[in-house]
């Protein structure tokens, strides 16, 4: 709680001010809201009357007792066993209520909540229950950072200080009400460009075998001014396969329509646009993502055979991977799961690998290859072996993997790569500001 928003709150208000009750009773109203209290009471009239209509994540909760009223607007996001909330202060006449796109407050009490909730939970990894122990404790001196007396500055990084903004708008431009705070001092723009593999490969001439790649840019700009101009290029090589199914950030001001057009629905003919793609933005404060684009490669990185054999309650495994030579082989994690469902606990797991390591999970029947950061010189790693199924208990169940039809799942990372080719020069982004920009490219 913060005294001196409150205080604004009342000024404001005056007679019609509605005081924020105790911690425990705005808990247990939100709780309520959201359908999450009262587990014997299926129906709540406040809540869940046809009359009622809740928009989120601007919800509504109704103040019994002496000073009863609404709060409103409280906003709320979850994720997993987290809940955040805030109330941001309203600087409007109480009716008729205000668009929720035109409150500037909204808007950063959302960003504000959205960055914490990164801070805690990490980005879309679910912590042990210390480190999240530990990053609520750390939530009171978080705030006082990046929130002092009541006022969002900026939202806080993961593992990093957040810079101190500005939330005043200067000179004659007006501030939108996305944008949360300005930036004070030098001009820092981070550009990452990140590429993810989906393939399918059956090992049958009857199935074709399907793979695709999916880029994302995203940025996180750190530039004075109410609506600075920035504009980040990305590059194909020479014979590189022209990006298709671009997706854009709002904040992107202009764009040559040609680069919208290549869809991977249609038959590519070699007439579409293949570079270079400029995107001139007016970007947030806080990290987003600038485009998303798919892009046809001739082959997967990695190619696998995989057999099974079965031989009295025991299987025979072979495996073969090999690394395309086109891919750089360095790798920051890369390892095969080898799941076995409907039937008994796995046994005895015999198996050899020519690279590697495997470690054995008897209780999910569950064979995990560690590869490590490099295949050999050869770019092929094999493995063979038996595996008995002998224990009494039942192991994983799945509809689909019946007798012998089974799968091998790989997850790697290779940095400093994209297999389409699409890159970022660092060179290429142009910031227009006063302050020479230190530029990150990853």
């Amino acid at each position: 709680r913060f005294a001196t928003v409150e205080h604004r709150a009342k000024s404001l208000a005056g007679s019609s001010y509605i005081a924020v009750p105790e911690e425990n009773t705005v808990l247990q109203l939100l709780l309520t809201e959201l359908g999450l209290s009262d587990s014997d009471k299926s129906y709540v009239a406040l809540r869940d009357d046809c009359l009622h209509c809740q928009r989120s994540p601007a919800l509504e909760l109704r103040v019994d007792g002496p000073g009863k009223g609404i709060l409103w607007p409280v906003l709320a996001i979850s994720q997993g066993p987290l809940i955040l909330a805030c109330l941001p202060l309203v600087d409007a006449p109480a009716e008729p209520r205000p668009p929720l796109a035109s409150l500037l407050s909204v808007s950063q009490g959302l960003t504000l909540l959205a960055g914490l909730q990164t801070f805690v939970l990490g980005s879309g990894v679910k912590p042990d229950s210390e480190g999240l122990a530990s990053r609520l404790a750390m939530l009171p001196s978080v705030l006082l950072q990046v929130c002092p007396l009541g006022t969002p500055l900026d939202v806080p990084l993961l593992g990093a200080p957040a810079t101190p903004s500005v939330p005043t708008p200067a000179g004659n431009q007006k501030q939108p009400a996305w944008k949360t705070g300005l930036h004070r001092g030098r001009a820092v723009v981070n550009v990452a460009l990140i590429e993810t593999v989906r393939s399918m490969q059956y090992g049958n001439r009857s199935r074709q075998d399907l793979w695709d790649v999916f880029g994302t840019v995203t940025c996180k700009c750190e530039v004075e001014g109410v609506l600075p101009n920035v504009t980040v290029t990305l590059t194909l090589p020479p014979n590189g396969s022209p990006l298709q199914d671009i997706l854009v950030h709002p904040c992107v001001t202009s764009l040559d329509s040609s680069i919208l057009t290549a869809s991977s629905v249609d038959n590519y003919d070699g007439s579409a646009f293949s570079g270079p793609y400029k995107f001139p933005f007016s970007p947030p404060l806080e990290p987003f993502r600038l485009c998303s684009y798919t892009s046809q490669v001739p082959v997967p990185p990695i190619l696998g055979s995989y057999q099974l054999k079965e031989e009295e309650n025991q299987l025979r495994v072979s495996v073969t991977l090999k690394l395309h030579e086109s891919v750089k082989n360095s790798f920051e994690y890369c390892e095969a799961h080898l799941p076995f469902f409907n039937r008994n606990q796995m046994g005895v797991a015999d198996v050899k690998v020519s690279s590697g390591q495997v470690d054995v999970s008897k209780e999910k029947n569950l064979l995990v290859w560690g590869l490590g950061q490099k295949f050999p010189k050869s770019r092929e790693v094999t493995m063979e072996g038996k595996i008995s199924f002998s224990e009494p208990t039942p192991g994983p169940t799945d509809p689909l993997c019946t007798e012998l039809t089974a799968y091998i799942k790989l997850y790697f990372k290779v940095p400093d790569m994209t297999l389409s080719g699409c890159c970022v020069d660092q060179h290429s982004v142009q910031v227009y500001s006063s302050a020479k920009p230190r530029i990150v490219t990853c």
